[in-house]
């Protein structure tokens, strides 16, 4: 591939989400401290939304790594399961012993019987549900009812769902209003900026093993906004391929062209617009103008209003 070429050890672009490559967007940042503060607090249920590959899974698996030895975490990465597999799901991640013949009420008992065993060792189970928005009706209010369980003082179980937009748009629903009234915190991430993209790139870069980072020239940046509104996995996807690009050209440098190009043959991103493609024109245009019309002040009548003309086609070629 590129690796030797550009000096790398790794491909520093891949879509599995890697905890070595976390950059700490700002808005990464603060789903970890809001997620953080309020497992902190033994809050009952805490949101975190985003659109498709703003880096959700990222934070989730960023989170299980971080969970101070205080917490016990039970994970679940594909949600669509009905109520018992949510509840088999949910044993099986804290180690619960369920027999074949079981019934629902039995499964919730022995679940609960080992939160207590849990909080009796001053420790705090959190169970982290990743494609929340997958999650059916029916197993929602299971796993709200698996919340329930509680002492005095404290809630046995804390609930992180990780979702997309579709997520609030299910539970705004009337029939699902009593798990809305539980989440207490909430988090929606936002999507990057030009000059965001810029440290991402080059963080990634570096990681990978370049010495500085910089292998994307100026501008380049605004192209992958553009075409990416600022989404992590379609930056990805498009740098990926433009280093692809450089290297099929023997370029140690990735151009716009190479963004463009890119953003042509990837179905997720946006189309950048015909006047970016030919934005280079118009300072160019202006130049050629000038020095046009500074020669036409020096020249014979004939030969100035030929090059009034040629001055009138430079301004009609920029957009």
């Amino acid at each position: 591939m590129y690796l030797y070429h550009f000096g790398i050890r790794e491909l520093p672009f891949t879509l599995t989400p890697n905890t070595q490559y976390f950059f700490g967007l700002p808005s990464h940042k603060e789903a970890i401290e809001v997620l953080t503060t309020a497992l902190d607090a033994g809050e009952g249920f805490i949101k975190v939304t985003g659109e498709v590959g703003t880096g959700k899974t990222l934070i989730c698996r960023k989170l299980l790594n971080e969970l101070d030895k205080n917490f016990v975490s039970a994970y679940i990465p594909n949600p669509y399961l009905s109520p018992i597999e949510l509840r088999k799901a949910v044993a099986s991640e804290l180690n619960v012993e369920l027999s074949d013949g079981g019934d629902q009420q039995e499964f919730t008992q022995r679940i609960q019987k080992r939160l207590i065993e849990i909080r009796k060792s001053k420790r705090s189970a959190v169970l982290i549900i990743d494609e929340a928005q997958a999650l059916p009706d029916e197993s929602i209010e299971a796993l709200r009812l698996m919340t329930n369980l509680e002492t005095e003082s404290h809630k046995l179980m804390q609930v992180v769902l990780f979702g997309q937009p579709e997520l609030n748009e299910k539970i705004a629903r009337k029939e699902l209003r009593q798990l809305r009234q539980r989440i207490t915190f909430s988090y929606h991430l936002q999507q990057m900026d030009a000059h965001q993209i810029e440290q991402y790139i080059s963080h990634r870069m570096r990681v990978a093993g370049h010495a500085t980072g910089s292998i994307f020239e100026p501008g380049v940046c605004e192209y992958l906004q553009i075409a990416s509104r600022g989404t992590p996995r379609i930056v990805n996807v498009l740098c990926h391929k433009a280093l692809m690009l450089a290297f099929g050209e023997g370029s140690k440098t990735v151009t716009q062209t190479h963004i463009q190009l890119a953003a042509k043959d990837t179905e997720a991103a946006f189309a950048i617009p015909k006047s970016r493609w030919f934005s280079w024109l118009l300072p160019s245009a202006a130049a050629a103008l000038v020095v046009l019309m500074l020669g036409a002040a020096y020249m014979p009548t004939d030969e100035a209003h030929s090059v009034t003309n040629a001055s009138d086609s430079v301004l009609q070629v920029a957009p």
